[in-house]
């Protein structure tokens, strides 16, 4: 499926450029490209994969994490029912999915990358994606959004008098996304080219290596210091006191109220700036109580990022270099006018055709297509709402799957590609209804 994505890509672009006479645009696009993939991307996710796999060891070696992972257990053995319970990939689930829902990307995908990685240790045919990771994959591709963050940004920006109006739409679409996905993910796992039976891969000896991990990182009987409950409820304590009055200011500060899902939005957006830093300092804290040392085992995980990133830019260059080809040599705007006939037969707003054939493929590219939406239509027209809502219930699928199977040499997705997709695909229906139900 990657391989055909892929070259279908370039050979669209390349003949579409030789049409238009686009040479120039797509070799300049090309190259930047390519370098965009190891600076702009690689470069920073570098420094935050350091950052979060060091935390997160220290999670793991404290048993905070399974911990996490038992509140939900009963959900996530169902949704990944080839891993066993207690392994540490459930917790790694459990904060990526979190961290998305809260829209704190820059930890949600170093969390995500540790999660595949773990995952991976239970895969037998290495280079084949196994079921649970086509299920966290099309799980991370129509993650639930509690706020969308920046398209709510776009439109306060341009100066919308309802800009939160999109949390209870991007809720609604969200959720079908991800129901989408998971009931499409899980039918594709049994259907014969996509069955693991049928898959061929690089035969790979399971070792106790996950067993003797999980054990390992599983530390009920670890002492606990005398000070840790206070510290740590102190702490607790801390951010409480700081985070309620910014959740909610029209009791401590007189703010005026603003609606039920304004009321939603606040919140969100006063827990989100607090989850990192929290983060940053419970975690150390807890395993410290622990008695773990808590410097040394941080440069442990650490110490990971950097060769998870480096195995990556290989897949994020070819990718993205596809993408902009594609993109700038007037193949996406060629789609587009094929398109737009037959979604106006159906009155589908074909302005919208943009940000849903840019959001797949770029991040950047649908932030701008959207602010300029915006600002084409005004910031509390129908269709920008639509749009906002677009950008905040889908992903940018190819992306994602660049990156998480990258990082464990997957190249054979399976089904996952389809799931995502059709998540972004039910999104977007999702959306345009939704917005239609609640701004009309």
């Amino acid at each position: 499926m990657l391989n055909a994505i892929w070259l279908g890509l370039l050979v669209a672009g390349v003949l579409v450029a030789a049409v238009t006479g686009q040479f120039p645009a797509i070799n300049q696009a090309a190259l930047t490209a390519a370098k965009s993939a190891v600076m702009d991307v690689a470069l920073p996710l570098c420094g935050a994969m350091t950052l979060w796999l060091g935390m997160v060891r220290l999670a793991e070696k404290a048993g905070l994490i399974q911990h996490f992972a038992r509140f939900i257990r009963p959900i996530l053995v169902r949704l990944f029912s080839d891993v066993p319970p207690d392994h540490p990939a459930m917790g790694s689930i459990v904060m990526n999915m979190a961290a998305n829902m809260l829209g704190v990307s820059n930890a949600a995908t170093p969390l995500g990358l540790r999660a595949m990685s773990q995952l991976n240790e239970l895969n037998t045919k290495q280079g084949v994606a196994t079921n649970a990771m086509c299920t966290f994959l099309a799980i991370n591709t129509s993650s639930i959004q509690l706020v969308p963050a920046t398209a709510v940004n776009i439109l306060a920006i341009n100066g919308s008098k309802n800009p939160t109006g999109i949390v209870g739409s991007t809720l609604i679409a969200t959720f079908f996304a991800t129901l989408s996905a998971i009931v499409v993910v899980k039918l594709l796992q049994r259907v014969g080219p996509f069955r693991w039976e049928n898959q061929v891969g690089t035969a790979a000896s399971t070792t106790a290596a996950a067993s003797a991990q999980t054990a390992e990182s599983i530390s009920p009987g670890l002492p606990v210091a005398p000070w840790a409950p206070w510290v740590q409820g102190a702490l607790c304590v801390f951010f409480v006191v700081i985070f309620v009055p910014n959740a909610f200011p029209y009791w401590f500060r007189g703010a005026p109220w603003l609606g039920f899902l304004g009321a939603i939005a606040t919140f969100f957006n006063a827990l989100s700036p607090l989850a990192i830093p929290f983060l940053l300092i419970f975690f150390p804290v807890y395993a410290a109580g622990r008695r773990i040392p808590v410097y040394s085992e941080f440069i442990e995980g650490a110490k990971e990022g950097f060769g998870i990133t480096v195995r990556l830019i290989p897949y994020l260059v070819g990718m993205l270099v596809a993408i902009a080809v594609f993109r700038d040599s007037g193949a996406l705007n060629f789609l587009k006018q094929i398109l737009s006939p037959a979604l106006n037969s159906i009155q589908f707003p074909s302005d919208l055709l943009p940000m849903i054939l840019v959001r797949p493929l770029s991040g950047s590219g649908s932030t701008a297509v959207l602010t300029d939406l915006v600002k084409q239509l005004g910031p509390d027209n129908i269709v920008s709402y639509m749009a906002a809502t677009i950008y905040g219930s889908a992903e940018t699928t190819f992306y994602v799957v660049a990156v998480y199977f990258g990082s464990v040499g997957v190249t054979k997705t399976r089904h996952a590609i389809l799931a995502g997709l059709s998540a972004d695909l039910v999104g977007v229906i999702a959306s345009v209804l939704a917005c239609r139900l609640l701004f009309r």
